[in-house]
């Protein structure tokens, strides 16, 4: 009998390559009929390749939740509601770490199981902080105090920024994307920009050039910089052994007296191509990496951010990565979830360019709106 061989592929951090390998092994040697063969790209080739075009290499991919309605549209992968039982699908969203599991649920169908869950959230080197007698920011102004000093760390390449518009849009009051019209109304959205310009307009430029996994090391591998008020979450840069300086990671700061900024959900999930020819292994195998047990042992065990929340209430998971699921779970439990309507990756494709070119030139905000809003449109009509 010959070996079935199932092909994946996915993002080549450890947090995104190396729990896969650590399961996928351990299916095999359960299934020894079964072998998985994962490729890993970078968060920018994925950008760069559609993923639909993907899907007819790979038997499973891991996506980003916007991506969905492409998916639907398109047919390209999978219903997994059409292959999993009511029950499973019930616990996958019951135990659902913030909107993680909903974000994969589009026009009446679940297309990716929620195996990796992220928010930006804040990290800090304790170390540093207590050295300098520094406490750790809780406020905006705070925020700005330390980048004035000169220690402040933020990712600054366009998705970001873009991520942390919408989070300041909310922090203003209104929820982007609330109108077909317009991504934001004007006073919200030039208010967000405002409050951009407050932190951006004194953080080192080099900034602009950062995402967050840059981020992280720079923080856990030189004391340059004390603490980042928001970045997407890595655990792995706060367990031991895996960078020179462990970071501590937290919520993010109150923008207004006993109110949080409300940052932009992240994370991936696993979904099966409509090409596959081996679709009873694949989810199989995507049902059980996504169950409780699994996402709670092998996969946060070996580098994992799990979607599950059993994982995140873990103390062993805890314990292994300095409480970073339990500091940063109420961050991500009221996560905006970004718009997954098919054609709204063109807008964040060339929104974030806008918004980086504004606070790096001090453009027109009014402008910069008018702009954002016509993608917006355009987006709409795809």
């Amino acid at each position: 009998m010959s070996k079935v061989i199932l092909k994946g592929i996915t993002w080549g951090h450890s947090r995104g390559i190396t729990p896969l390998l650590a399961t996928s092994q351990r299916f095999s040697e359960l299934h020894p009929e079964v072998e998985i063969i994962w490729t890993k790209r970078t968060l920018q080739e994925f950008a760069d390749y559609p993923i639909e075009k993907l899907t007819q290499l790979y038997d499973l991919l891991i996506i980003d939740h916007p991506w969905v309605g492409c998916a639907a549209a398109t047919g390209c992968i999978v219903p997994l509601d059409n292959l999993l039982s009511e029950e499973y699908l019930s616990d996958q969203m019951k135990s659902s770490v913030g909107p993680s599991h909903q974000s994969y649920y589009y026009e009446g169908h679940q297309w990716a199981l929620a195996i990796d869950a992220a928010t930006p959230v804040a990290s800090y080197r304790s170390d540093l902080l207590e050295k300098n007698n520094a406490p750790v920011p809780d406020t905006w102004q705070e925020v700005i105090n330390l980048a004035k000093r000169g220690k402040l760390a933020v990712p600054s390449i366009p998705i970001d920024l873009l991520m942390n518009f919408y989070m300041f849009c909310t922090a203003h009051g209104n929820m982007p994307f609330a109108d077909e019209e317009k991504m934001i109304d004007d006073e919200t959205g030039i208010k967000a920009i405002d409050t951009m310009k407050e932190l951006w307009s004194i953080v080192n430029k080099r900034m602009f050039t950062y995402n967050p996994i840059t981020i992280a090391e720079l923080m856990s591998s030189t004391d340059d910089y004390w603490y980042c008020p928001f970045s997407y979450g890595y655990s792995n840069y706060s367990r031991k052994g895996y960078a020179p300086h462990l970071l501590t990671y937290t919520d993010v700061v109150q923008f207004k007296e006993g109110k949080r900024l409300c940052s932009t959900l992240g994370g991936t999930g696993l979904s099966l191509s409509s090409f596959t020819q081996n679709k009873t292994w694949s989810i199989r195998f995507a049902s059980w990496v996504a169950s409780p047990d699994i996402q709670s042992t092998l996969y946060v065990e070996n580098g994992g951010q799990p979607g599950h929340r059993a994982a995140w209430e873990s103390e062993t998971a805890n314990y292994y990565c300095n409480n970073f699921f339990m500091n940063t779970l109420p961050t991500i439990d009221r996560a905006f979830m970004r718009p997954r309507y098919n054609g709204y990756l063109s807008f964040q494709d060339r929104a974030g360019t806008l918004l980086q070119e504004h606070l790096l030139e001090t453009g027109n905000a009014e402008q910069l709106l008018r702009n954002m809003n016509e993608l917006y449109r355009s987006s709409r009509r795809k």
